[in-house]
């Protein structure tokens, strides 16, 4: 249902005027204050009843106002002072200038929605908001959302190259691909929702994912595998770092639906847990549980290093030793 929002915006406003106005009074007021967050694209669509579009135009419209503030993976939140919010002005598409549109434009504005507010509030409506032109302008440049995805996942993956570390001319496999592993690590933990484009049984094929791909096989290239244990070794090893940053976006959007941060989702949960470890059924989870002085802290950026040295120990053998043409599976009994 559609909010009532008053005083707050003229019953003549465009809707998206309506949403600034209310949140612009709630600034001033202090409701809101420097650095809290401000409602989502998808929590004001939800609570003005409005198009995912109309509600990334009211955040830009804040944004460009200098009242509000992106940030990856945080949000939108208020900025760390507010300017006096100018005086309203209705657009007028007879006198305003459409800004100049390209394809980078595009791309980078639909990134930089993706990298605050997740995938799932990405629309072309939405960019074409953020881009302060016409609804349909950028279907001119990019045929669909799907398009665009792909476009937003190339142009990440480009970010940064292996080849671009200091220590990339290393001769030593290992040594290379854990350049390789620890660049594409710094990419999703910059953009998280690429870990949920693509998969291992449906790849991402785009030209900068591939020059990753290049950097990992060309480490392992020459070491006397046969062709299919060296590529199951690379899909083995891209795994792990795809598998472990899915985890990012999942728990954004696990905050942004539930408004809980990680630890205080774990605190709601204190009885249920406490209720298994009394069971009785699980003495070493008990154990180990008990034994932690303030909680378990569960650290991706740990994980993503053990694992990564767990799987290169493993593979040292199968790459450096005698019946690696076997692959890393078990020896035929």
């Amino acid at each position: 249902m559609t909010q009532t929002t008053g005083a707050a915006g003229a019953a003549g406003d465009p809707p998206y005027l309506r949403i600034v106005a209310t949140i612009r009074r709630r600034i001033a007021d202090g409701e809101l204050a420097p650095g809290d967050r401000v409602p989502s694209t998808r929590q004001i669509a939800a609570e003005w009843g409005v198009a995912l579009a109309t509600a990334t135009k009211a955040l830009t419209t804040l944004r460009l106002e200098g009242l509000v503030e992106a940030r990856p993976r945080i949000g939108t939140v208020v900025a760390g002072s507010t300017p006096a919010a100018p005086a309203r002005r209705r657009p007028s598409p007879a006198t305003d200038a459409e800004p100049e549109l390209t394809l980078d434009r595009i791309v980078r504005a639909a990134v930089e929605i993706a990298d605050a507010e997740g995938l799932a509030a990405l629309s072309m409506r939405g960019v074409a908001a953020r881009l302060g032109v016409a609804p349909m302008s950028t279907y001119r440049y990019v045929p669909s959302k799907e398009e665009l995805v792909l476009l937003m996942a190339d142009a990440a993956y480009g970010e940064e190259s292996p080849a671009d570390a200091a220590d990339a001319t290393a001769e030593d496999w290992r040594a290379r691909v854990e350049v390789g592993a620890r660049t594409l690590w710094r990419i999703y933990r910059k953009h998280p929702w690429l870990a949920r484009i693509g998969s291992l049984t449906r790849p991402l094929l785009v030209p900068n994912l591939m020059v990753h791909g290049e950097w990992t096989l060309g480490a392992l290239d020459g070491h006397g595998l046969d062709p299919t244990a060296l590529f199951d070794i690379h899909v083995l090893l891209y795994s792990h770092v795809h598998g472990l940053a899915a985890h990012l976006e999942l728990e954004a959007d696990a905050e942004a639906t539930t408004g809980q941060s990680e630890d205080q989702w774990m605190d709601s949960r204190a009885p249920v847990l406490r209720e298994l470890v009394d069971s009785g059924r699980f003495p070493t989870f008990a154990k180990l549980v008990g034994s932690f002085e303030d909680g378990y802290d569960l650290r991706l950026d740990t994980l993503f290093e053990l694992g990564l040295r767990a799987l290169l120990d493993g593979l040292t053998p199968v790459v450096e030793g005698p019946g690696r043409s076997r692959g890393p599976g078990p020896a035929p009994v």
